[in-house]
């Protein structure tokens, strides 16, 4: 019997201008905590289950997006409205979730979705 491979939770790498700055966006903007910074160039901020790496200057060129499931969209929307996130979608109700996005100082975008609301027409359909 071949023996099962077991995967474990992803972690994004976001390249970053300025790690502090970056760290301090996360922390105070989007409610995160940080794990641990290693040299003043790479770090990791996590929220409940997810964590995000930031690497200063490397892993990567800029601007990438991650997907993260959540309880309420529409709760969490109304926390980043209040911290000063960049919100770039509100919660927007889509078939495969109500999501909403928020960009970090660097140009990376975190989607996050909660179930999609039933009683509410999808955006992605006629």
């Amino acid at each position: 019997m071949a023996k099962e491979i077991n995967f474990h939770s992803a972690s994004p790498i976001f390249r970053v201008d300025q790690l502090s700055g970056s760290i301090a966006y996360y922390k105070n903007n989007m409610g995160f905590s940080i794990d641990w910074i290693h040299d003043n160039t790479f770090a990791s901020v996590s929220r409940g289950h997810s964590n995000i790496m930031l690497c200063e200057g490397g892993q990567g060129q800029g601007k990438a997006w991650a997907y993260i499931g959540v309880g309420d969209s529409e709760l969490l929307y109304q926390e980043y409205k209040s911290r000063g996130a960049n919100v770039r979608l509100a919660p927007t109700n889509f078939s495969w979730a109500l999501e909403m996005q928020v960009e970090d100082i660097d140009g990376n975008v975190l989607r996050f979705g909660s179930d999609p609301k039933k009683d509410m027409p999808f955006v992605d359909k006629g």
